[in-house]
Order: structure tokens, then sequence, then C-alpha cells
């Protein structure tokens, strides 16, 4: 049997020109494309190729309301005393979602990663009460787009829309922050340490450690020096 081996001018892949017709070139998803996308998984829509489906025009009309913006490290979002006007959808990076003290002493509550959509879940949030304050960790490129613009459109679509896309994240919010307090009461800080490099390792790589151990209830250096105990361990 006589093998074909092909010419013996052939190149491999990487000497190829750039248009070459050996290459097969693989479309990617345009930016708005990549936006409704996004909101697809935000809201457990799975999309098809009919674009004329209520979920697609529903998407398509909501993905015109946001706009792509990019940060820098630490960059205020949301700042308390201030109604909290925006929903932010992480494309990359990290936010982090805290209140202040007079004193500048932060508690912070939770992060935010990519894929994760941002908005004022609570009531009090959305006026001059607002207690919470929404920062950037790391820098990060973000679609926003105006509450209350974002609001109206869901509840276009029915209550039960709205109702079913506030009560999901109120409810996640409110579970970590119980189980987060529950951890405090009953578990040492070493424990509480542990559980984080299991449940968050992307987190502990890039979120700096006095962030993180005012996430976890203590103070920088009991944080540090649980971090520098286990360290042999952990390689």
């Amino acid at each position: 049997m006589k093998v074909h081996t092909g010419s013996p001018l052939s190149s491999a892949p990487c000497y190829l020109a750039d248009h070459s017709p050996d290459i097969i070139e693989q479309s990617t998803a345009g930016t708005q494309q990549a936006l409704i996308n996004s909101l697809s998984r935000v809201f457990g829509i799975h999309l098809n190729n009919d674009q004329t489906t209520p979920d697609h025009l529903f998407l398509n009309d909501l993905s015109r309301l946001f706009h792509q913006c990019r940060v820098d490290t630490e960059h205020a979002l949301e700042r308390h005393e201030a109604p909290w006007q925006h929903v932010y959808l992480v494309q990359y990076g990290i936010l982090r979602l805290f209140r202040e003290a007079p004193s500048g002493k932060t508690a912070v509550h939770h992060f935010f990663t990519e894929g994760d959509m941002v908005w004022p879940v609570f009531g009090r949030s959305r006026t001059a009460r607002n207690t919470l304050c929404l920062t950037s960790v790391t820098p990060a490129t973000l679609w926003v787009a105006d509450f209350t613009a974002f609001r109206s459109t869901l509840q276009k679509q029915g209550e039960g829309i709205w109702n079913g896309f506030a009560l999901a994240l109120t409810e996640e919010l409110a579970e970590l922050t119980s189980m987060r307090e529950f951890r405090k009461q009953t578990m040492s800080a070493r424990e509480r340490y542990l559980l984080l490099l299991e449940e968050y390792p992307e987190l502990v790589k890039r979120v700096p450690d006095n962030q993180l151990a005012s996430w976890l209830g203590v103070v920088p250096a009991t944080f540090s020096r649980i971090k520098s105990a286990l360290k042999p361990a952990q390689k």
C-alpha cells in the first residue's frame, strides 16, 4: 500500500501566510452578539438560530440598553449616600461590594467576577440612603445600563420575569451573607481561611489580602499569619 506523504514543499501550519487557503478561518462573535450571549446565560435562556423568537427579541431589546466600559483598579462605580443607578454585567475583572464606616473601615460583603450581573438589589440602595459601595478590584471590562430602563424592559415582559430575576440574586446574596455570619460564629479564622482556599481559589489569586481578610471577618495581621503558616502545606 502506498502512503501519500503530501508535497515535499509543504510547510508546517505555523509557517503559512495569514491568508493561506490551507488555514481555516474561525469566525468570532461580534461585540453585540457576545453581549446577547452573556445576557442569555444570566437569564437562563437557550437561544437557537431563529432570531425572530420572543427570547431573541427580548434579549436584543435588553442589549441596546448596555454600553461597554473599561475601568482601572479601585475605580468607584457606586458610592454610599447616593442612589445606585446602574446595572453591571462583568465581562472581565472583579468587583467588590462593601460598606464603609465614617472612620474609613470597610466591611466587604461580596465579590463579583466574570459573567456576574450586579444591580441594586435592595430598595434602599436606590435612594440617597444607600449604604453600599461598588468598586473594581482589578482592571475590569463591564457592560453598563441604566437601572430604571433595565427594570422597565424586564417588567414589560411580565411581572413574573422581573420578580424571578430579582428574587434569584436577592436569595443568593442573603444565603451567602447568612452562611458567612454563621461561620464567623462557629469556626476559627484558620478554618474559614481553608474554606476560602477550597471554595474561591481564583479570588485568592486575584484579590488583595486585606480585602479577603475583611470578607472573612479577620484583621489583616491575622490573615497574613494564617496564610504564612499554611504556605508549606499549599505547595
